[in-house]
């Protein structure tokens, strides 16, 4: 049987990387693998998949920080909240979060 030991990553679809990151996070350690053992190219490829693993943890945390935005929005434009509560909770959002500099 050919390929398949990592669920075929190399052909995951837009949207899918924080599903596959089992697989993605067994490809880093056979990368790391490869690269000690110092064959050509391992050493990038397992540097860039770390990037991938760390930019799907940012994205996972910038995601948890937004919540509250987000939840704030949707429930205005779901008509649960009015414009005036969605500005105001906007507003006290971004001063707890530091982010009143936009």
């Amino acid at each position: 049987m050919s390929g398949g030991s990592y669920n075929y990553l190399a052909e995951h679809q837009p949207g899918e990387l924080e599903s596959r990151r089992g697989d993605i996070e067994a490809m880093r350690d056979r990368l790391e693998q490869l690269a000690n053992e110092r064959v050509p190219g391992a050493y990038r490829a397992a540097r860039l998949t770390r990037y991938v693993l760390i930019h799907l943890d940012l994205a996972e945390a910038r995601a948890r920080e937004l919540a509250d935005a987000w939840h704030t929005v949707e429930w205005r434009d779901s008509s649960d909240y009015s414009d005036a509560a969605m500005r105001q909770a906007l507003a006290k959002w971004a001063e707890r979060t530091d982010l009143t500099h936009d």
